[in-house]
Formats: structure tokens, C-alpha cells, sequence
């Protein structure tokens, strides 16, 4: 099985053409490619597929694998990678070009230099504030609505860290998020309090975990958790879903320079139509061929 080694500021991903290639067991082969000392490394697997109907008027579908094998509904930087792969791979020409995901077909508008993409904007759609929906369960101790006046359907859970108690604020942007934010963020144990709040009880599909600090109205600095694959160098739905929180809260305003270890992302909340737009790189590190062993 031929494959590509793509990354979105570190976020890493092992690319498979659906179009060319064949995957009987995605989820364990998400796996054994995902392994970084026995496969080919990176934070999972995603399938760059036909669209699922004709009637979306999409160029490509994405499935994404996170490194456990369990499917995700959606990622950010993965997105602009298979619109990358789309692109200088001629499986479309298309600019912007629309990409297949569990949230819906996405519009991405491509950076093209010398005839291949370096950059994206993804339109992100409208994150989702509803409980229900993001999912998180309402009700039990330690669920008490959070800034009703801004965001009705902002919830926050009470938890202790180190001692302290903090506050967290769910948010979906197709997958589901909790944001915190913190006085440092490089003081958090991720290896502790990511395993824990991935798996809080109130998560019935778990949850992606950040820890932001605001370094200003339009600056934020983040490290994550990513649910089924642990400390990731980036998350692109994660970035939004911090700017998202920073803007419920009243702490940062609709646009935002988001430091992530791996780089940095553009996001924006467009005030007028309610989507969240999220800019940044898209780089093919090499190509190689599986064995299956």
C-alpha cells in the first residue's frame, strides 16, 4: 500500500489515496502506521476518498484514524493537508477546492507557489455551543451554566488541577473540545490531566483537551491533548475551538495569532456569517510503500 507523510505544523498523519489504494481494516491498520517505533509514525491515519455522493459537489472525502484506530469526525490541519494532496496530486484543480468531512463539505481556499499549495483557509462552519450536540451531558454536579448573557448554550464543569480549581469550556467544531485556560500552560502536566478530562463522564464520545493562556486581545498561547492520540504538536479544531472559548468568555476579541508547539494558526470568528475560518500551512514530508507486516 503506497502512502504519504503530510503535516500541519507537527500534526503528522500517514495519507492514503482511496482514490488508488485499498484499506481492508482501517482501523487497525490506523494503528500499526500510527506507531512510531514499529510503523510508520505520526498522530494517525487519513483516507483521501471519492466524495460519498455526487449531490455534495465535493472534490474529495477525508476519513481521519486518530493512533488508537477509533475514527474522528473531523481535523483541522488534516483538512488542508488533503486539500494539499488533492491539488499537487491532480485529483482536483479546483481553487477553492471542497473537501468531504464528517462535519460537512468545507471550502478551502489554497496558497499556491510554484504549483503547489504551502498554505490554506479553511471555512470551518459555525462551531457548535449546543450541549446536546458537541455532546455533553447536562445536569449532576459540577455542570452550571457559564456566561448565559454571551453564549446560551456555553456550559461550564468545575475542576481541580494541582489544587486550583479551573474551568472548563466545551466547544465543537464538528469534533468535540473542552478549552481551559490557565496562567501557564507550559506548567500543566498534559500526560496527567489530558488522560482525565479526555475521559471525563460528561464526554460520552470523550473529548479533545487544551490548555490556553491569553497572551492578549488577539493572542493566545495552547498546548493540547488529542482524544485516541495523546500530546499532538498542533490541532487545528482545537485552535479554533480556543479562539471560540476566548471569545464566550470575553477574553480575547474574533481574530487571533494561536501559538501551537508545532506553529502557528490564523482564526478568525466571522462575526457576520458565524463561521470560524482557520489559516495556516500544509507541508508533504515523503512517500512510501507498506508492507502490511
Amino acid at each position: 500500500m503506497k502512502f504519504t507523510k503530510m503535516h500541519g505544523l507537527g500534526n503528522d498523519y500517514v495519507y492514503v489515496n482511496g482514490f488508488t489504494e485499498t484499506v481492508k481494516d482501517v482501523n487497525a491498520t490506523a494503528s500499526m502506521l500510527a506507531d512510531r517505533h514499529f510503523g510508520v509514525g505520526g498522530d494517525g491515519m487519513i483516507l483521501i476518498l471519492p466524495p460519498s455522493s455526487p449531490a455534495l459537489k465535493a472534490d474529495v472525502r477525508m476519513r481521519m484514524f486518530n493512533a488508537d484506530g477509533s475514527e474522528g469526525e473531523m481535523c483541522g490541519n488534516g483538512v488542508r493537508c488533503v486539500a494539499k494532496y488533492a491539488y499537487d496530486h491532480d485529483l482536483s484543480k479546483n481553487n477553492p477546492l471542497k473537501v468531504e468531512t464528517g462535519r460537512g463539505v468545507l471550502t478551502i481556499a489554497l496558497e499556491v507557489q510554484n504549483g503547489k499549495v504551502a498554505a490554506a483557509t479553511v471555512d470551518m462552519d459555525e462551531p457548535i455551543l449546543d450541549l446536546a450536540r458537541i455532546p455533553m451531558q447536562q445536569g449532576g454536579a459540577g455542570h452550571n451554566p457559564y456566561f448565559r448573557k454571551k453564549a446560551e448554550h456555553a456550559y461550564s464543569i468545575a475542576h481541580e488541577i494541582d489544587g486550583k480549581t479551573v474551568v472548563l469550556t466545551p466547544v465543537s467544531m464538528g469534533n468535540p473540545h473542552v478549552v481551559v485556560f490557565v496562567d501557564d500552560v507550559d506548567a500543566i502536566d498534559l500526560n496527567i490531566h489530558g488522560p482525565k478530562l479526555e475521559n471525563y463522564p460528561a464526554f460520552p464520545k470523550r473529548t479533545n483537551v487544551h490548555f490556553a493562556r491569553v497572551q492578549s486581545r488577539n493572542e493566545i498561547k495552547m498546548r493540547t491533548w488529542e482524544r485516541g492520540s495523546g500530546i499532538t504538536l498542533a490541532c487545528g479544531t482545537g485552535a479554533c475551538s480556543v479562539l471560540v472559548a476566548g471569545v464566550l468568555t470575553g477574553q480575547t476579541d474574533r481574530k487571533s495569532l494561536i501559538h501551537l508547539p508545532g506553529g502557528d494558526l490564523r482564526i478568525e470568528w466571522n462575526q457576520s456569517n458565524n463561521h470560524v475560518f482557520m489559516t495556516g500551512p500544509a507541508t508533504e514530508v515523503f512517500n512510501g510503500e507498506w508492507s502490511g507486516q
